[in-house]
């Protein structure tokens, strides 16, 4: 069979385990059925299975793994043969499905004609997108075998190693990639990215009414492009600096938008262009020949059309900071730096566009991935030379993870001690900007103390700096508030106060064991009598929902959240000055940073929070 990617099929399972969308691809089904057949003469290759087989085989393997994902590793529940015997945490995203009835049937276990691999899985909003690309019979084989060894394989890098194995299968990535759109569009996330301007006339000209077609704006402020397409489940988002969420979004799932994208992105089951902006515009406007290309230059498949109008090209670095903040001798502060580099360039024809990457050591660059159309022809310890052909719309030129080079921009201490069942006294002391400098920025700075698992039903506390707003199931400080931003100075701010929340209703007897008695036993066992209040408190406290994973115990931690722009945290940035743009043209070249807060944790000094140990 040729290299490439082909998807024999794909599935989409809601979180019922139900089949609510799939397609085959006859025609590489075929291929996959001519191939089998040339190694195994005297076999009649295996079928698809029918959606309801899929979904009962699903729901088998998830039992079997403990989730949809698995494990990844060996444990203790793992059979012979099942995606976790292989011992590797690849099987969480590239699964198997047996398909005989009985798992216990270790004959049918050791057939291939049982089992459905590689299956690309992807997890996004209430759906699981299963992907299967085609692979050579002998790989099947390979895998089959590789599942029923007690030694987990041979190392990396050498033969019938799952890692080496998944190597070698090219579609294996793009399988990844057609997993991705999917669960983009099925959960509304087919924004691009966010590219900050300055406020300046339209570009106009046939950019805009291209781009205006599928909810591009080249207008002023930043420029985010809303959803492609009206759909029940589409919702626009652009970069937030939150993380992401795999959390339910509600809604429909839209099957035309679906067999619409597989129509022009995928025809026959081989992916050819995954861009649901790119496939839209084609459909709104079609093609036009009036303004071809030059004979010499070759069209890339992800610029469809050619700008016409005014000139300038965009750069924005976003970055997300996540902290873990403890405040102990014992445990490490841990703050680490996402960032991207958000490109839109509105330049006629089809210009290559270079220029330096400079300060990655300074910026202390862990890792780094490029855009398909980047070229990195010339690199070095402390620089790298980009040349890239932009494509249609915003974009993400580059992704990285970096430390924080300029310290965090949030340090302090959180400490909350529980003086009753329902009342606590807390202290914050927080240091805002310390080493950051003029043109950084921070526009709103918010520190929040959620109690998901109590009510709030009384407050007491005054700031030093900011205001305070509080809810049913938390309290929001305010330190830096919008409309007023901090800019060349930083800021320290002290916050004590108490809160107090409902009294817990006892359980009855009868529903348990008795109260007086368990109350008794704890206050022997343990000394300390905040841990008493601790069992005490918990003990009738309802469960914790997912949304807030944190929250493990009744109290741990208070979350930041901030944005600063100016400049990049990372040291990283961009000198437009060295911008060049071939053939040469007067395009002036914008750069803009902003920086916002991920998962930024203090946590309660006084109470247990997790940490990773060092090694």
């Amino acid at each position: 069979m040729p290299s490439g990617c082909s998807i024999r099929a794909l599935w989409i399972i809601s979180n019922h385990d139900t089949v609510v969308f799939s397609r085959r691809f006859p025609v590489v089904e075929k291929r996959w059925r001519s191939a089998f057949k040339t190694e195994n003469e005297s076999t009649d290759p295996p079928r698809l299975p029918t959606d309801q087989q899929l979904a009962v085989a699903f729901a088998r393997r998830k039992r079997r793994e403990g989730s949809s994902r698995g494990y990844g590793l060996r444990v203790a529940q793992s059979t012979k043969g099942s995606d976790s015997w292989v011992d590797d945490p690849i099987t969480r995203h590239i699964i198997s499905l047996s398909l005989s009835e009985d798992d216990d049937n270790e004959s049918n276990k050791d057939n291939e004609m049982n089992i459905l691999w590689p299956i690309v899985i992807h997890t996004k909003a209430l759906y699981h997108i299963l992907v299967l690309p085609l692979v050579e019979p002998k790989e099947m084989r390979d895998f089959v075998n590789l599942s029923n060894r007690s030694d987990c394989g041979s190392a990396v890098g050498e033969d019938l190693s799952l890692s080496s194995l998944l190597l070698n299968i090219s579609s294996i990535t793009g399988a990844l990639m057609v997993a991705h759109s999917f669960g983009d569009i099925v959960s509304g996330d087919t924004a691009e990215p966010e590219v900050v301007v300055a406020a300046s006339p339209s570009v106009g000209g046939l950019f805009d009414s291209l781009t205006g077609s599928i909810g591009i704006s080249s207008r002023p402020r930043p420029v985010a492009a809303a959803p492609v397409a009206a759909s029940s489940s589409s919702s626009g988002s652009s970069i937030t600096g939150a993380a992401a969420s795999d959390a339910p979004r509600g809604g429909l799932l839209d099957k035309d938008l679906l067999r619409s994208f597989i129509a022009s992105a995928m025809p026959f089951g081989t992916p050819l262009d995954l861009s649901l902006s790119n496939i839209f515009a084609m459909k709104a406007n079609g093609f036009s020949s009036a303004e071809p290309p030059h004979q010499d230059l070759k069209q890339p498949a992800w610029k469809p059309y050619l700008y016409k109008g005014k000139q300038r090209l965009l750069f924005t670095i976003h970055e997300t900071i996540n902290a873990a903040m403890y405040d102990r001798d014992e445990i490490p502060d841990s703050v680490s730096v996402a960032g991207q580099i958000n490109c839109r360039a509105e330049l006629e024809g089809l210009p290559d566009v270079s220029f330096p990457l400079a300060g990655l050591s300074k910026a202390r660059i862990d890792s780094i991935s490029f855009h398909p159309c980047v070229q990195v022809p010339a690199h070095g310890i402390d620089k790298q030379n980009i040349v890239f052909q932009p494509p249609l719309g915003n974009f993400v030129l580059m992704r990285y993870q970096a430390g924080c080079g300029l310290g965090p921009p949030v340090k302090g201490f959180y400490q909350l001690s529980m003086v009753s069942e329902d009342e606590g006294a807390f202290l914050f002391k927080v240091g805002l900007m310390e080493g950051y400098k003029s043109p950084l920025s921070m526009e709103f700075c918010t520190i929040t103390m959620p109690f998901p698992r109590r009510r709030i039903v009384g407050f007491d506390g005054t700031p030093s700096a900011g205001t305070v707003v509080t809810t049913e199931h938390s309290v929001e400080w305010r330190v830096v508030g919008s409309g007023r931003s901090l800019s060349g100075k930083s800021l320290e701010a002290t916050f004590p106060g108490t809160i107090k929340f409902s009294r817990l209703k006892s359980r009855r007897r009868g529903d348990g064991d008795d109260d007086e008695e368990s109350d008794g036993e704890g206050t022997e066992n343990v000394v300390n009598v905040e841990e008493v209040l601790v069992q005490k408190m918990n003990k009738d406290l309802p469960a914790v929902e997912m949304e807030e994973p944190f929250c493990w115990q009744a109290y741990d931690y208070a979350k930041v959240s901030f944005k600063i722009v100016g400049a990049s945290v990372s040291r990283m940035s961009i000198d437009t000055k060295s911008v060049n743009i071939y053939p040469t043209t007067k395009s002036p070249v914008e750069y803009s940073a902003q920086v916002t807060s991920g998962d930024y944790i203090l946590w309660n000094t006084l109470g247990k929070a997790p940490s990773a140990a060092a090694v």
